[in-house]
């Protein structure tokens, strides 16, 4: 019976390791998944990780944000909003931290507030600069103007992320 336990205790911490492991880039020791942002205006995105593979169609808006799901030495799989996505050099990305305005367009208050007044009002689909987020808003910088929004009016939040 004590030999069962021990066999059962080591098997357990066996399995366990591997999905301890898939939490954190084997590459950067950064969480997985995590979001970062575009930093070129323009990248390729391969269908695996290396310049031998085949492009599949390119990113082009500076500033996205975009979902690191694996690493594979200098290359980063990432996800957009839509789930799209694949392989892309990580000189392409940057770790300052960007939101899609989604599903409505968002009034920026200048309180987190919802009686707060307003300081502009951002379109779907565009992207802003992420501050910090407290009670359900997120201060947010687009075009020149800032202001806090709701968390649910964005995408590239940690809670967008998978459990």
């Amino acid at each position: 019976m004590h030999l069962t336990r021990r066999a059962f205790c080591l098997a357990a911490a066996c399995f366990a390791s591997p999905l301890a492991a898939q939490s954190i880039g084997h590459e950067t020791g950064l969480p997985l998944p995590r979001f970062v942002s575009l930093k070129a205006g323009q990248a390729n995105v391969r269908r695996g990780p290396g310049v031998e593979y085949r492009i599949d169609w390119r990113f082009v808006r500076r500033g996205m944000p975009l979902r690191v799901i694996s690493e594979y030495e200098n290359w980063r799989n990432v996800r957009d909003r839509d789930g799209e996505g694949g392989w892309i050099h990580f000189a392409l990305l940057s770790g300052v931290r960007t939101v899609i305005i989604d599903g409505e367009n968002a009034r920026l208050h200048r309180e987190p507030n919802i009686e707060a007044p307003l300081a502009a009002i951002a379109e779907v689909g565009v992207i802003a600069q992420l501050g910090e987020c407290v009670d359900g808003w997120c201060q947010v910088e687009t075009g020149g103007h800032d202001g806090w929004v709701r968390e649910s009016g964005l995408w590239g939040l940690d809670q967008n992320l998978p459990e």
